[in-house]
């Protein structure tokens, strides 16, 4: 019975994203070449989503997609709880641009200050890889 509940939790934390795991998921280096970033799928030829990179500043983004996101969340990452850690990714913040996909972007460090680098591009345009 512990088995099976153990499992069944496992299996749901892995689930993040449906759409994600129907599609590939490539390892890209930021336009600075300071790090790397995921991209989830691929582009609609022409959108705006298929400009994006890796790196990007949130008001570059909003700019190039000449909307702010249709929805968004903060939340923390699994570094906010290392010893010592100032870099600019303790938070995260993932938005949903409807029927373009969602993005991830660095949220700032555990005082709040720095972040809002383009992490991770998810082109999914029905909108499921928003997990709030």
């Amino acid at each position: 019975m512990h088995r099976i509940a153990i499992a069944t939790a496992l299996a749901a934390c892995l689930a993040w994203s449906p759409a994600a795991q129907a599609q590939e998921t490539r390892e890209v280096q930021s336009r600075d070449g300071s790090f790397t970033g995921e991209v989830v799928g691929t582009p609609v030829e022409g959108s705006p989503f298929a400009q994006l990179e890796i790196g990007m500043d949130q008001s570059e983004v909003q700019e190039l997609m000449d909307a702010a996101p249709d929805r968004s969340h903060g939340y923390e990452s699994g570094k906010r709880w290392i010893p010592f850690y100032f870099g600019n990714d303790a938070r995260r913040v993932q938005a949903l641009y409807r029927g373009h996909g969602c993005l991830i972007f660095t949220g700032g460090n555990v005082w709040g200050g720095a972040g809002g680098e383009l992490i991770q591009i998810e082109h999914d345009a029905s909108g499921e890889c928003y997990q709030p």
